[in-house]
């Protein structure tokens, strides 16, 4: 999927087992980290093994599962925090998240800048256009790598607005069942089927395979 100086790893971490994603350039020694929700020094540990400087904490939305190391990992590196502006308010609500789940409140911070529509963030390399797609939360964000000679089929960063077989939750605060569905069609379908996706939990899926098989999609 990726050039050999390309580095993409993706762990699940955490109880509700969030995928975090690591994604490195051999060549300049520069990574991204998204969604950091927790197990922050076995991230910072393979970012010091591969000899990578971590550039931009970039999240998908503010649930506690994604967001809850990312303070910590700023901390760590000095790498600054992206998350977009509209899930401010359930930033604000992190106690009652950690309550939820019977965790502790893990400490967080304002983000350093928002993940708008349209923005370029990434690696120079390997650079990702924020697509925002309200309906899991309010400021739920994918992240659209496109096709280039580091990534033949291109890949979406989906965070918790497409699964494999499925989409995101929309009973939590900040959710719409009738928006997360637009933004699928309208941001994620229109995307070339052999678009690798890598959901926010569970196994990898393609577009074309969500196009074909998901039923919540049909």
């Amino acid at each position: 999927m990726a050039a050999s100086n390309i580095l993409i790893e993706t762990f699940p971490v955490g109880p509700l087992q969030c995928n975090c994603t690591i994604l490195g350039d051999s060549t300049t020694g520069e990574a991204i980290v998204i969604d950091p929700g927790e197990e922050i020094t076995r991230i910072y540990t393979r970012l010091a093994k591969l000899g990578l400087k971590l550039k931009q904490i970039l999240i998908t939305h503010a649930h506690i599962d994604h967001i809850g190391g990312a303070l910590k990992l700023k901390r760590l590196t000095g790498a600054p925090i992206l998350l977009n502006e509209n899930d401010l308010p359930l930033l604000q609500m992190m106690e009652m998240q950690a309550a939820w789940l019977g965790v502790e409140t893990p400490e967080t911070a304002s983000p350093d800048a928002s993940l708008q529509d349209g923005m370029r963030v990434g690696l120079e390399r390997l650079p990702a256009q924020v697509l925002h797609t309200p309906g899991h939360t309010q400021g739920s964000v994918c992240l659209l790598f496109a096709p280039s000679s580091q990534m033949k089929d291109g890949l979406l960063i989906a965070g918790d607005t497409l699964f494999a077989g499925s989409i995101g939750r929309t009973d939590l605060p900040g959710g719409n069942s009738r928006q997360i569905i637009h933004s699928i069609h309208t941001k994620l379908m229109v995307l070339p089927e052999e678009t690798h996706v890598l959901p926010g939990h569970g196994p990898a899926t393609t577009i074309g395979e969500e196009k074909q098989r998901n039923p919540f999609l049909v």
